[in-house]
C-alpha cells in the first residue's frame, strides 16, 4: 500500500478506532484536574458514539448470518451497556461524584468488547475475514459515515447514543 492510500479494510478501521480510544482512556487516567478530565471524557464519548454507530449501521448488518450469531448479539448488548454510561457521563459531567468511576467502568467494558471483536480466539474480526464479506467496500462505507458523524459532532453535536437492545 502506498503512503497516500487509505486503508479501507473495515477491521483495520475499527481496530484503529480501538487503539485511539485506548490511548484516550490512558490519557484520562494520567490527567489531573476536573476540566482536563472532562475534556478527555467528552472526546472518549464522542469517539465511542461514532464508532458504535458505524459498527451498528454498516459493519454488524453486513456480518449477520455470516458469523456466529451469539457473538453479534452480544456485541449489540455490550454497545448498549456502554451507551448508557456514555450518555450518563456526558449528561452529568465532572461534578458528579461517580464521574471518574463511570469513565473507569466504561474503559473496562470497552476493553472486554475489544477483546471479543479482535483479540480472543475465533473473534469477530477473524470470522469476518473468513466470511464472504467485502471488507474494503464495507470500510469505504464506514469511513464515509464516520466523516459525516465527525462533522456533525463538530458542528451541531451528536445526540445521546440510541440503545438498540434495551
Amino acid at each position: 500500500m502506498k503512503p497516500t492510500e487509505i486503508d479501507t479494510d473495515a477491521t483495520h478501521i475499527l481496530a484503529a478506532d480501538h487503539r485511539a480510544v485506548e490511548a484516550l482512556f490512558e490519557e484520562f487516567e494520567k490527567a489531573s484536574g476536573s476540566d482536563s478530565k472532562a475534556k478527555i471524557a467528552d472526546r472518549i464519548c464522542t469517539e465511542l458514539k461514532i464508532h458504535a454507530q458505524i459498527e451498528e449501521e454498516v459493519f454488524y448488518p453486513a456480518l449477520k448470518g455470516k458469523i456466529d450469531d451469539d457473538l453479534l448479539k452480544e456485541a449489540y448488548v455490550e454497545h448498549d451497556g456502554a451507551k448508557i454510561l456514555i450518555n450518563d457521563i456526558v449528561a452529568s459531567g465532572p461534578a458528579d461524584e461517580f464521574f471518574e468511576a463511570k469513565v473507569t467502568v466504561l474503559s473496562e467494558e470497552i476493553k472486554h468488547h475489544v477483546k471479543e471483536e479482535e483479540k480472543q480466539h475465533d473473534n469477530m474480526f477473524q470470522q469476518a475475514r473468513a466470511a464472504d464479506v467485502d471488507l474494503d467496500a464495507l470500510g469505504e462505507r464506514m469511513l464515509a459515515r464516520k466523516e459525516e458523524l465527525k462533522r456533525q459532532a463538530e458542528t451541531a453535536g451528536l445526540p445521546p447514543a440510541e440503545l438498540a437492545t434495551m
